[in-house]
């Protein structure tokens, strides 16, 4: 809670250029729908793109390839090509992408503890716009 009051009181001078608040600019960086997901699964340790892939279910290939890509230009996880044969690459996250990553850890526990409720929430909404379209 202290976290919120000292942002509600910041000046915008305190704010970098180019971002609103804090919460701006690691949305920026976390925007696309599956970057959290990669984040959450690189804080295991080096993984290669088929563990990636199977972890982040439902993933497109150009997608995952393209958030991958978007969050190593972002400084927040580096490419390992160990220029073998065959070819063995595997995703690490810097240390600036383990701070974003266990940031994003109580999110991940709200959603475990809300599950169930998330779901009957989910269910009521896809029923009302069932409803609305009818």
């Amino acid at each position: 809670m202290s976290h919120l009051r000292q942002a509600s009181t910041a000046t915008p001078t305190s704010v970098a250029p180019g971002f609103t608040c804090g919460l701006d600019a690691t949305l920026k960086i976390i925007s696309g729908k599956w970057k959290p997901l990669i984040l959450y699964f690189l804080l295991r340790g080096p993984t290669r793109y088929g563990e990636l892939k199977r972890a982040v279910r439902d993933v497109s290939d150009k997608v995952l390839i393209q958030h991958l890509r978007e969050l190593e230009a972002d400084g927040v996880l580096r490419r390992n090509d160990y220029k073998e044969v065959p070819p063995r690459v595997d995703y690490t996250l810097t240390q600036l992408g383990q701070s974003l990553a266990q940031a994003l850890e109580p999110l991940c526990t709200w959603g475990t503890e809300n599950m169930a409720e998330m779901q009957k929430i989910f269910a009521e909404r896809d029923s009302w716009l069932r409803e609305k379209q009818a």
